[in-house]
């Protein structure tokens, strides 16, 4: 009987054990989904945070964790334990890939070109000094093209609203002729309004030299300290711009107010001016991990995923149908087609960028 009984306890115990062990897996492992980790721009937050992108992951076997940081930030981020970085940028996601050893090229699911996003007022009083050209019908204007050539000039010359033509109609408008962005050291987008002045200022050619930075930090350093204190990150300046808080002009994703209009928000004092010499920010995710290549893949490839982008503004890499349905009852704000109209200015490298951006933020 004692022999039973010890037989009995035994095989109770294993099978403690055995719960146990079940039990204390991950939870993802249980139920057939892989766990991910990764940081990314904060203009990408509400992506992934949007439960219908969590419900697509999950059906496609992945649980995604982010947590959002400045784009050129990452590079010195300790990185162990996450599977991707995904910053705003082709730029800062080369300095990660090399900062963490990754083989390969940064994976690109979608992009947006940078705009200006403009209160009315503003707009039309650029438009009265030649600075814009405005499309759409008269006093009802959502979009026009903004000359950053003769803009930049007039902004390194100390330009203010008040000495514009028409600006003494709109008490908000004064000043010097500045237009917000984000922390350049530590925000892409902050960083690729540099990139576009130095090229603009550069004779339209990429700054790629010392003495080129040089040439070019007395505009930067202008376009800088006009700001004052700036946000770190493109949302945070994005919802300051809706919110009626800081300068009527704001650099900032294309995504970033398509998403609003594409979900039906009203936005009627604004304009979204397209400058005529831009960046197109190429969301790249880089991959540190295998698990993080095959979500960077997914992103890429996965319509339900793509059409989700899409509804967040963002324009895929390569079929354009998705945008152009999504935004075609918008036109009067957004511009389907950017051929033709919206020439793209070349970034410097990862370590010219940061230079540039370095010596703007400068005092002397």
């Amino acid at each position: 009987m004692k022999r039973i009984l010890g037989i009995v306890l035994a095989f109770v115990l294993i099978g403690g054990v055995i719960t146990a062990v079940v039990l204390g897996r991950d939870d993802s492992e249980a139920s057939g989904t892989t766990k991910v980790r990764g940081v990314i721009g904060s203009e990408k937050a509400e992506f992934f945070n949007d439960p219908e992108v969590i419900d697509a992951l999950a059906e496609q076997g992945f649980a995604v964790e982010t947590e959002s940081s400045g784009s050129w930030d990452m590079q010195g981020l300790d990185l162990k334990g996450e599977d991707f970085a995904f910053p705003g940028s082709s730029s800062p996601a080369r300095a990660v890939g090399r900062a963490h050893h990754v083989k390969g090229a940064p994976l690109r699911p979608f992009y947006s070109p940078l705009v200006v996003l403009a209160r009315r007022p503003a707009a039309k009083t650029l438009a009265a000094n030649g600075y814009v050209k405005l499309t759409g019908p008269v006093g009802r204007e959502g979009s026009g093209t903004l000359r950053m050539a003769p803009f930049l000039k007039a902004a390194g010359e100390d330009t203010t609203w008040q000495k514009l033509k028409g600006s003494g109609e709109y008490a908000e408008l004064k000043g010097t002729l500045s237009i917000a962005s984000t922390d350049p050291l530590a925000s892409n987008s902050g960083a690729l309004y540099l990139a576009t002045a130095a090229y603009v200022a550069n004779d339209n050619q990429t700054v790629n030299d010392a003495a080129g930075i040089a040439a070019v930090t007395p505009l930067t350093r202008k376009l800088t300290a006009a700001q004052g204190s700036q946000k770190v990150n493109s949302e945070d300046l994005f919802d300051d711009f809706n919110t009626g808080v800081g300068t009527p002009l704001v650099f900032a994703y294309e995504s970033q107010i398509a998403a609003r209009l594409i979900r039906g928000d009203t936005v009627d004092d604004l304009v979204v001016l397209y400058p005529d010499t831009t960046v197109f920010s190429d969301h790249s995710l880089v991959p540190l991990t295998e698990e993080g290549r095959k979500l960077g893949e997914l992103l890429k490839e996965d319509p339900t995923l793509c059409k989700l982008a899409v509804r967040h503004g963002f324009r895929p890499e390569g079929d354009t149908s998705e945008f152009a349905a999504a935004t075609a009852k918008h036109g009067t704000y957004l511009r389907q087609k950017l051929t033709g109209t919206v020439q793209q200015a070349k970034v410097p490298t990862p370590e010219v960028m940061r230079e540039i951006a370095r010596r703007s933020r400068a005092q002397k």
